[in-house]
């Protein structure tokens, strides 16, 4: 028998996860979108075996509904299902990386037919919408299961089996363990990276040439910033009790690094950065979390024509994937720093060798 699997924002995520649960047989998968392009192109591409804008029409004909959209939509969508008049069982599932008003809302159901597991595949992107969905976005990565009460752990065990495909690592954890962990890794993370660019940008308007200086380090620990908005305002605040709180755990841990400095207390300070290096290097380097991971390597180039497209140059040759180049560092007539990505560890691996045996300078990341 078919299980017709409706998937809800063929977004980043939705296109991803549709990609995946397409390739499954006895599986077919229905489209709901409000973009037109977006469900045509998923249709020629094979994604999709239907396309459909109305919600409704949709979930009563599915076995399964994911609900691959923002926050606050996924809650309305939620509500909606309340009333919808249903003719077998649904079970339901989201991709939200808050989970306590989509539980709150999941857990209110009083509908016989309606069963639903939270869930929260922590990997992503900078690019945004169908296009930039891909089949492998979640390989590797942790996807996290919230059952509500209306759920069992067989449907949990359901749902792992239909994205069984996307090669990620379930685990399972109760609303507030998820939504407290997502905090500290990732939401929090991402205000602290857009109150440091703020805070650039307000100390530009005294050095003018501060734009040009913000390289390296900078645009490292602040590159989250540049995700979508709307997303993360949503984001915020549904988590914002959480995040209120560690805000004010942030501005007492500042406030110590303070009073090391005012009171000049070079070993306490010089503890404090260890003790930090210690965690973070002891932070597992193979795992995809929240934020997307991938494998570095340190290439040292110099100042001259071709030096860059002789790197990867030998790299296309060696049948090695780039996912990411970055210039870290590069001045006239000295040299310079390449950061080159890779989406695994072998591939990591492979192009040291490959470049060291062209005698290039190369360092993996630590």
């Amino acid at each position: 028998m078919t299980e017709k699997v409706v998937i809800v924002g063929l977004g980043l995520i939705g296109g991803s996860l549709a990609m995946n649960v397409s390739k499954k047989k006895g599986r077919l998968v229905i489209g709901v979108d409000q973009d037109e392009d977006t469900l045509n192109m998923a249709l020629k591409q094979g994604v999709i075996d239907q396309a459909m804008k109305d919600f409704e029409t949709a979930v009563k004909e599915a076995d399964v509904c994911v609900l691959a959209t923002p926050i606050s939509i996924t809650i309305d969508y939620l509500r909606q299902l309340q009333s919808i008049n249903l003719h077998k069982p649904l079970l339901v599932t989201d991709v939200s990386s808050v989970k306590n008003q989509v539980l709150k809302a999941a857990n209110e159901w009083d509908h016989p037919l309606l069963s639903f597991v939270g869930g929260h595949p922590m990997a992503g992107s900078h690019k945004q919408g169908y296009t930039a969905a891909k089949p492998h976005l979640f390989e590797n990565a942790i996807y996290v299961l919230t059952p509500s009460v209306h759920a069992s752990e067989q449907q949990a065990d359901r749902l792992k089996e239909l994205f069984s495909e996307t090669d990620a690592r379930f685990l399972t954890f109760t609303t507030k363990e998820h939504d407290e962990m997502t905090a500290v890794i990732s939401h929090f993370p991402h205000l602290i990276a857009s109150s440091l660019v703020h805070q650039a940008k307000e100390w530009q308007e005294t050095h003018p040439y501060i734009e040009h200086l913000a390289a390296g380090g900078f645009k490292d620990i602040t590159r989250i910033a540049s995700s979508n908005p709307t997303l993360w305002q949503d984001i915020f605040f549904q988590n914002r009790d959480l995040l209120i709180s560690m805000l004010d755990d942030w501005m007492d841990e500042m406030g110590k690094v303070r009073q090391f400095l005012s009171e000049k207390e070079s070993e306490l300070t010089y503890q404090y950065l260890v003790d930090a290096k210690h965690y973070r290097d002891g932070l597992p380097a193979k795992e995809r979390g929240a934020i997307p991971a991938f494998y570095d390597i340190y290439v040292d180039i110099h100042d001259q024509p071709g030096a860059i497209h002789q790197v990867i140059g030998l790299l296309a040759e060696a049948g090695i994937s780039i996912k990411n180049i970055e210039i870290l560092e590069i001045r006239e007539g000295i040299t310079g720093v390449l950061r080159i990505s890779f989406a695994t560890s072998v591939d990591q691996y492979d192009s040291k060798e490959t470049l060291e045996n062209h005698q290039f300078e190369v360092m993996l990341q630590q």
